[in-house]
């Protein structure tokens, strides 16, 4: 059975923001649903998703204009 937790809990697992982890959602990059007026995430999904970031490089944060 999937974990789900909240956009809360999720950016303190992660260090990301509650507000990016809502951005993830909405553009379908990990799995999440609407529990009330709360969001929910997967866990194996955010965590799947940090890993894949992390090792590709990408680092949140503004583009550089280089």
């Amino acid at each position: 059975m999937q974990e789900w937790i909240t956009t809360p809990e999720a950016a303190r697992l992660t260090g990301y923001t509650a507000d990016y982890i809502r951005r993830l959602i909405r553009s379908s990059k990990v799995k999440g649903r609407k529990w009330g007026r709360d969001w929910q995430v997967s866990k194996a999904g955010l965590l799947a998703h940090k890993r894949s970031a992390e090792k590709q490089g990408n680092k949140r944060g503004p583009k550089s204009s280089i």
